[in-house]
């Protein structure tokens, strides 16, 4: 089985790349610093570029990396104009966001659960772009739980909804739920991001992904992964 999946790619000057590794990769916080260091090793190879990690902390801090370090600590959005640098965004029934400017070269990885769905990683991502003389014109979600699956508190609903009401949702089984991807891809066209490419998976219905919501504890990360090369 291929290491990285859903691969797509934008030709030009400085060519962009996306995918997604799977339940085969251990990437989380919680798994063994050697295990971590295999698999990152193995999504080095497999792209080309240095992996850099973000301490995912469920806010909306964007952190630029302008050099080949490894990590980014406590943030959930990371950009970039460096080529050979692979932008990790981690998740587990969170979304993975991978935004790019492909006449610029300059792109981002973004983690989007509840908590920075209703802070605004990915419009905080988008903006920091900008800043930098940056317009991403394209987006990729990756897979996460879906609004059929991810049920919680009519409480907590409503908190989220009140920021983003596409985010409001009912599980299969009649509950009150958040629709994650949904949230987003309305962040993102409020931001004028409107070429947006999803993988159409549910982490908690599809095996093949790490799922918190079905596994527990026990569940590990996956990645979308971003780079770009000449």
């Amino acid at each position: 089985m291929p290491l990285l999946h859903h691969r797509d790619r934008i030709g030009g000057d400085l060519v962009i790349e996306v995918a997604f590794t799977d339940v085969s990769l251990s990437l989380g916080d919680a798994a063994g610093d050697d295990v971590r260091a295999a698999a990152l090793a193995q999504v080095a190879g497999a792209t080309g570029a240095t992996p850099v990690l973000m301490r995912q902390v469920h806010g909306a801090d964007v952190e630029v990396v302008d050099d080949r370090r490894t990590s980014a600590t406590g943030c959930d959005a990371m950009i970039t104009a460096r080529p050979g640098v692979a932008l990790l965004a981690r998740a587990a029934d969170c979304v993975p966001v991978l935004l790019a400017d492909p006449a610029t070269g300059w792109i981002a990885a973004a983690h989007s659960g509840r908590p920075g769905l209703a802070a605004g990683v990915v419009p905080a991502a988008v903006t920091a772009l900008r800043e930098h003389g940056a317009d991403p014109s394209v987006a990729w979600l990756g897979p996460h739980v879906c609004g059929a699956c991810y049920e919680v508190p009519a409480a907590l609903r409503d908190e989220v909804v009140a920021v983003v009401p596409e985010a409001s949702s009912t599980t299969s089984w009649g509950t009150p739920a958040l629709d994650l991807g949904a949230g987003v891809r309305a962040q993102l066209a409020s931001c004028g991001v409107t070429d947006v490419r999803g993988v159409d998976a549910c982490t908690r219905e599809d095996p093949a992904w790490p799922s918190y919501r079905r596994d527990g504890a026990e569940a590990t990360r996956f990645a979308g992964v971003i780079w770009s090369h000449r």
